[in-house]
């Protein structure tokens, strides 16, 4: 059989016309993704699909419905993901047109079209082989196909080995009501009920047996290979996919052992840091170090909201914030002030293990406590006791610094926690020290701190 090649700069891209004034058949290679990826990606999706809500096993085309239709709002698409094992799927076809994009197995896959209409077949079998088309994949490639409704279609492994898969995608239907559709179905997908294999025909069997018989020879099918790294039938393609396949058994055991999990991390706004780079006012800190000049000065607070905080006062609000620093410290902040105490130690400063803007948490002066069992410098509820602040903080060798915790309850059940430092340098070493670990006081220890503090008052209150 006679191999044309052609060099294009762009995506290697096959058309295949519809005789019937249909969609034509259009498959892009996009990507080829590192050896063995194909394998291992097959893995990790196909155990993630199978814990779905909406997971569907039939056909040998195991799916789930990631996104369903809307019509309430106008919206006629669905989004489906589906993996085709190391056994192929029989030929089928649907109503609708489809669009997926895929990623195929370490062994390559081979997409089989024929464009024959249902009238066709009907009347002679063998017009469904001659409408035949095949389109080859290499080995852990990304490609996009689009094709029509109506048309057959079947995805099969390209290699004869077949511990590969074909491939996983995730397929768009653009119109899930396109094309003819009984009045029953029409109604299941309305109600968003529909699903792949709902919306899928199978080959008759005539035909499916004529495909299976001894006289059908798939080496006389039209076949389009599409490759980006090397040309097919040269000596470099073949040893390029024997390698991959080798790499696609390995990773793909490595992805089935390691197994597939995943994480949902939502940025809860409740709880982000503000930044004021003075004092708000009121703060009882304005009252601290007044009387010599600044080195640093600056407040991080939270508001908290949705939390049950009827019947508590800010004072007792206030009391779970530290303790949410003594009981809830970040671990990060901890390893930071493991390494500062080794190196300040021989220096004859202040070491502790807790972050320092609160440290004094566990100083031994007990002359002044909050709630009875927190040691401060000072400390101021207002009248309703809907405000709660205390000062905390040290005088060393180096420096002076004092911190304000406050606690404010807002309308609506929301509460506002701040964090507010004023550092004094008594020296050159302590600006030298402030000009080493200011940034990432302000931008990781003392905002990490507070966060932390607020997630262990939300936690007693739940």
């Amino acid at each position: 059989m006679l191999h044309l090649t052609n060099i294009v700069e762009t995506f290697p891209t096959v058309v295949i016309p519809n005789n019937e004034n249909g969609l034509p058949v259009e498959v892009s290679l996009i990507a080829q993704l590192g050896h063995g990826a194909g394998n291992h990606l097959f893995s990790h999706v196909s155990a993630r699909q199978q814990g779905h809500t909406a997971f569907i096993d039939e056909l040998d085309e195991p799916s789930a419905k990631l996104a369903g239709t809307n019509f309430a709002l106008g919206d006629t698409t669905s989004l489906y993901s589906f993996v085709v094992g190391p056994k192929g799927h029989p030929f089928h076809k649907h109503a609708g047109h489809r669009i997926f994009t895929a990623v195929s197995g370490s062994g390559g896959a081979q997409l089989r079209f024929s464009t024959a209409s249902s009238k066709d077949i009907k009347d002679d079998p063998r017009k469904f082989i001659d409408a035949l088309h095949f389109i080859n994949i290499p080995p852990d490639c990304l490609f996009t196909v689009r094709f029509g409704g109506e048309t057959w279609h079947q995805f099969w492994p390209l290699s004869k080995n077949s511990l590969h898969p074909v491939f996983f995608a995730l397929s768009c239907h653009t119109d899930e009501l396109g094309g003819n559709l009984s009045e029953e179905l029409k109604e299941k997908i309305k109600a968003n009920k529909a699903d792949i294999p709902t919306l899928t025909e199978v080959l008759p069997k005539a035909v499916t047996d004529l495909i299976h018989s001894t006289d059908f020879r798939n080496e006389i099918v039209p076949t389009t290979t599409l490759s980006l790294d090397a040309a097919a039938g040269t000596a470099q393609r073949k040893v390029c996919d024997s390698f991959r396949g080798s790499m696609g058994i390995v990773r793909g055991a490595w992805g089935r052992w390691y197994g597939s999990g995943g994480y949902i991390s939502q940025t809860d706004l409740t709880k982000t840091v503000i930044t004021l780079n003075t004092l708000p006012e009121g703060s009882l800190l304005q009252n601290h170090l007044s009387d010599v000049p600044l080195n640093q000065e600056d407040t991080f607070f939270i508001l908290l909201k949705d939390i049950d905080i009827s019947g508590m006062t800010a004072s007792h609000i206030l009391s779970l914030v530290l303790e949410g620093f003594l009981i809830n410290a970040p671990r990060g902040v901890s390893r930071l002030m493991m390494l500062r105490n080794v190196l300040v130690k021989p220096m004859g400063l202040r070491t502790s293990p807790l972050g320092c803007p609160v440290s004094s948490l566990l100083s031994d002066d007990m002359s002044n406590l909050f709630a009875g069992q927190f040691p401060v410098l000072d400390q101021d509820v207002n009248d309703d006791d809907t405000i709660a602040q205390v000062i905390l903080g040290a005088n060393d060798k180096h420096l002076q610094f004092r911190s304000c915790v406050s606690v404010e309850k807002l309308s609506g059940g929301s509460v506002k926690i701040s964090l507010g430092d004023r550092v004094h340098c008594k020296n050159a070493f302590g600006r030298f020290y402030m000009g080493i670990i200011g940034f990432t006081h302000r931008k990781y220890i003392a905002p990490t701190m507070l966060r932390r503090a607020g997630d262990y008052l939300v936690s007693q209150i739940v």
